[in-house]
């Protein structure tokens, strides 16, 4: 009896401080983006900031503080954000929010339409199609039998396994979309998972190599991520890059930081056990829905890698196999219930605060917050990837590099002294490559979402693991663009 009363009080205590761990959390969570919003405007180091921007930016700062600290879940704090924007920045929220005080500018009310677009954005769309793919694989068991062909030259070791995982992820998201390749490659995780013990932290870096893969990869050609291809359109003339110098630059950079990436996810989360028994029997299904589940995801993979070819692009491609899988039966009312509706709301609420940002103009307000011309060759470089790698960790990389790289390339073609650092070219590829490196939350990119929606890894695990990568991948540009001039 004793023994059990004790467990009682022991079970209680942990609830109790659990409890209060997660109240501290909320509180630092309201009690930052508040005293900001208290602040006096002109106290806070931004030049002609609006009253719009000012709430904004107490906005984001809450949304940055959940999504890390996590004390709810991060689909709650999506839908908070988006409640929070309509109801103080939008031309149909409170009147209160409306109406200035005197003496002061509200600046550009968004409008409500706008806000409620993050909903019907085509990223969100893109998931859907791959979601739909990777339910379909799944309950056909094309995931099973993908994994056994694709990983069976890699053992069963858990870190080669993970490996096998990361090169084939960076190679496809060379040349395809990095959400594309995302998409199939977790399919390939279902089979892997089953195989690994419940608990086993292994499972974590196995899905965590996938979007760090797809992120990274995209790096190493001009059109294997948005922001290379936007870099290109401002470097032509005597500054043009073709395609091979691209990725004599760009492959060395994605060879290193996956090898680094590799080990330390090894480190953080250290497999089990020393083998890796994977449940990958079977024969490919002969029936004719499973044929058409193979012949859709062949086919949507194929039109994902020739984008330019047909005109369609990746999200158009996107709505093919979940119209292919309701119309057959491949998919009926229980496979759309396992749409990880989380995830898209998730999403949803990550284009939302993009929208605001560069609706509002606050991105460009930051951005234009730092005077580069009084800086040195060297620290311009530094300062202005910073500055893309943390905007890109809350906002679209491409709509960071579409802000930024009007900036870079102003910047240089008005220092002469960045010459000493390769001039314009050195500056738009450090900045490019500073987007792509953009990974810290779920969020961050559409890759990480996706991981995200598996339900193996937490915020705090994608936090962690960003953040070192982020910065191991920027002091590897600094140290290239040092020794490359």
């Amino acid at each position: 009896m004793l023994s059990g009363i004790y467990n009682e009080v022991v079970r209680t205590m942990i609830m109790k401080k659990i409890n209060l761990g997660t109240l501290i959390k909320l509180l630092i969570c309201f009690a930052i983006p508040s005293f900001v919003l208290m602040m006096p405007i002109d106290a806070i180091p931004i030049d002609d900031l609006t009253l719009i921007q000012h709430r904004l930016l107490a906005i984001f700062l809450l949304a940055a503080l959940l999504w890390v600290l996590e004390p709810v879940p991060v689909f709650a704090t999506s839908i908070l954000i988006i409640a929070l924007e309509l109801i103080m920045i939008s031309n149909k929220g409170l009147h209160l929010f409306r109406t200035p005080p005197a003496g002061h500018e509200l600046g550009d009310l968004m409008k409500y339409t706008d806000i409620f677009s993050a909903f019907s954005s085509p990223i969100i769309i893109l998931f859907m199609g791959g979601f739909a793919l990777a339910i379909a694989a799944s309950k056909y068991e094309l995931d099973n039998n993908l994994a056994r062909v694709l990983l069976k030259p890699f053992g069963k070791q858990p870190r080669f396994i993970m490996l096998g995982l990361m090169l084939i992820t960076a190679v496809f998201s060379m040349f395809m979309s990095n959400t594309a390749t995302t998409v199939m490659m977790l399919a390939l995780l279902g089979p892997i998972v089953a195989s690994a013990p419940k608990g086993d932290l292994g499972i974590k870096a196995l899905v965590l190599c996938i979007p760090i893969a797809a992120n990274t990869g995209g790096i190493a050609t001009p059109i294997g991520t948005p922001p290379n291809a936007i870099a290109l359109q401002y470097l032509t003339g005597e500054n043009n890059i073709d395609f091979l110098t691209w990725m004599m630059m760009g492959l060395p950079f994605v060879i290193i930081q996956l090898t680094l990436a590799w080990f330390l996810l090894q480190k953080l989360f250290p497999s089990s056990q020393d083998e890796m028994i994977l449940k990958l029997e079977g024969s490919f299904k002969k029936s004719w829905r499973a044929i058409v589940v193979y012949i859709t995801f062949a086919s949507t993979i194929l039109l994902w890698m020739t984008t330019k070819l047909h005109g369609m692009n990746t999200y158009v491609v996107s709505i093919i196999p979940l119209a292919v899988f309701t119309l057959t039966g491949i998919m009926g009312k229980e496979e759309l219930k396992q749409i990880n509706w989380d995830v898209l709301w998730l999403v949803a609420g990550g284009i939302a605060i993009g929208i605001g940002l560069d609706k509002t103009g606050l991105a460009v307000a930051l951005a234009h917050a730092i005077d580069y011309q009084s800086l040195s060759p060297f620290s311009v470089v530094i300062t202005l990837s910073l500055v893309c790698w943390l905007m890109a960790n809350f906002m679209s990389n491409t709509a960071t590099a579409n802000l930024l790289m009007p900036i870079a390339a102003a910047i240089g073609a008005s220092m002469e002294s960045l010459s000493s650092i390769g001039g314009m070219q050195g500056l738009l590829v450090v900045v490019a490559f500073s987007a792509s490196l953009g990974m810290i939350l779920p969020v961050s990119t559409p890759p990480n979402s996706l991981a995200y929606s598996t339900g193996f890894i937490e915020s705090k695990d994608m936090a962690k693991t960003g953040i070192i990568i982020g910065v191991i991948g920027l002091l590897i540009v600094y140290a290239a663009a040092l020794i490359i001039t």
